[in-house]
């Protein structure tokens, strides 16, 4: 099939979509595809994935405005299929591969998932397929990984048997269909006549900007994004520690910084979590001598120590109560990675835990998000020994401090999040400690 044929068949949406992986990126660009008119066959291993999304259900948790409802209707209309068969992908005139990238505990890229998606598909795909890796890859991965395994696969040449590129997706839980629809996307082809086709293929879903370019620079324009956040959150983690030492507050420092053009320092917080800047980082870095990626490191660094501060904290604020960590029932508010959503991949809370756990603390934890921590919050809290507010969720941010103190054995409350007035609590009572707060003097936090 020629570039002509395909980009008929996207302008008529008679080309039929295959996506490998079902996840956060996955199901939602397969429900936007469908719901443009695309025949979409999502592939996916999770035998419980498959069956919730063949009976038009969500299979992930957290608010996502608009999926469950456009999942329910591309099913429903049969536009979106979901299996677990790949040779279902026989058929398929352009394929995503949204597979997981994480990196192990050396830091190196851990490409398992999308070799063997590169293999299943390669045994299957027909002539003329456009296959994209949306997955985010260290920057070289789609020409020197992909690349061959699609080949030697198939049988099929690159370019001439089958097309290329990489388009990493713009994945934020509580936002994805939002930011699929109105964020700009790198489209790299491995030829100009590929990054066109696929531009004309995104057009369909996407309103923001898409740029023509090569397949290392949309790998290193999505890496250095994710990079570029984790460093300016390990600068505002480590003012926020600086602000803690000399007695002020973090809030109202970073808040009056701001107010100069230009300058936009970010929230610091008990630690940084997720699928994707835990290990951009690491893959935006990978192949690189230690010594030149030091500013990566140094921020990495960073980031990782803020849940081992905030255990410190904890121990802090319970010596000044005369209770030892040791034997402490302590109440961990919080265990997904981000506010108002039930992701908790690489949690900042599981680290916590593990800190605290491991000096001996008696762990409990409330989620409003998380199916396994649900619950009434103030069963979680009673009889305690400390609170700790690890995530920024809404019900957490208007917590009844006064309920807190009596409700706690021993009155102490730490806050990992920013979401708790210093003075307020120490008014109900409370032995306070909080990221980024001085002791010289009782502050409100100044969020604005």
């Amino acid at each position: 099939m020629s570039t002509t044929q395909l980009l008929s068949l996207i302008d008529s949406r008679q080309a039929t979509v295959g996506v490998i992986g079902l996840g956060y990126a996955g199901v939602a660009v397969a429900a936007s595809l469908a719901g443009a008119g695309f025949r979409v066959l999502g592939v996916e291993k999770r035998a419980d994935g498959v069956e919730k999304i063949n009976a038009g259900e969500c299979p992930i948790g957290g608010v996502e405005p608009g999926l469950a409802e456009l999942l329910a209707r591309v099913t429903r209309n049969g536009k979106l299929t979901a299996t677990a068969d790949v040779s279902v992908l026989r058929g398929a005139d352009i394929v995503l591969i949204d597979v997981d990238t994480p990196v192990a505990s050396d830091h190196r890229p851990r490409f398992e998932a999308l070799r063997g998606a590169c293999r299943d598909l390669g045994r299957v795909m027909r002539e003329g397929t456009l296959v994209i890796v949306e997955s985010t890859v260290a920057p070289g991965t789609t020409m020197s990984v992909v690349a061959p395994l699609l080949e030697e696969c198939s049988g099929l040449t690159l370019n001439k048997g089958f097309l290329l590129g990489h388009c990493p997706e713009p994945v934020m839980p509580g936002k994805l269909l939002s930011n699929l629809k109105k964020l700009g996307r790198a489209c790299g082809g491995a030829t100009e006549d590929t990054s066109h086709a696929m531009i004309a293929f995104y057009r369909a879903i996407v309103d923001g900007d898409l740029d023509a370019t090569d397949c290392i620079t949309a790998e290193l324009t999505k890496t250095a994004e994710n990079t570029f956040r984790d460093v300016n959150i390990a600068f505002a983690n480590e003012l926020a520690l600086i602000c803690q030492t000399v007695g002020a507050d973090f809030s109202r420092v970073r808040q009056l910084v701001n107010k100069s053009p230009g300058r936009n320092v970010l929230m610091a917080g008990a630690g940084v979590g997720g699928h994707c800047i835990p290990k951009d980082s690491w893959l935006l870095a990978h192949g690189m001598p230690e010594e030149k990626v030091s500013l990566i490191s140094a921020a990495r660094a960073r980031n990782e120590s803020m849940p081992l501060h905030t255990a410190r904290l904890v121990e802090d604020a319970l010596a000044e109560a005369s209770k030892p960590v040791l034997g402490a029932r302590i109440a961990v508010l919080g265990y997904a990675y981000l506010e108002n959503a039930a992701d908790a991949r690489n949690s900042p809370s599981q680290a916590l835990i593990a800190h605290l756990t491991d000096w001996g603390a008696d762990i409990c934890v409330h989620d409003t998000w998380v199916s396994a921590h649900r619950g009434d919050v103030w069963n979680t809290v009673h009889g305690a020994d400390a609170v700790v507010v690890m995530v920024a969720h809404d019900e957490y941010t208007k917590l009844d401090l006064a309920r807190m103190r009596h409700e706690l054995r021993t009155p102490v409350l730490v806050d990992g999040r920013h979401v708790v007035d210093a003075g307020a609590a120490r008014e109900a009572g409370l032995i306070f400690r909080g990221v980024g707060r001085g002791r010289a003097r009782s502050t409100s936090t100044g969020r604005t």
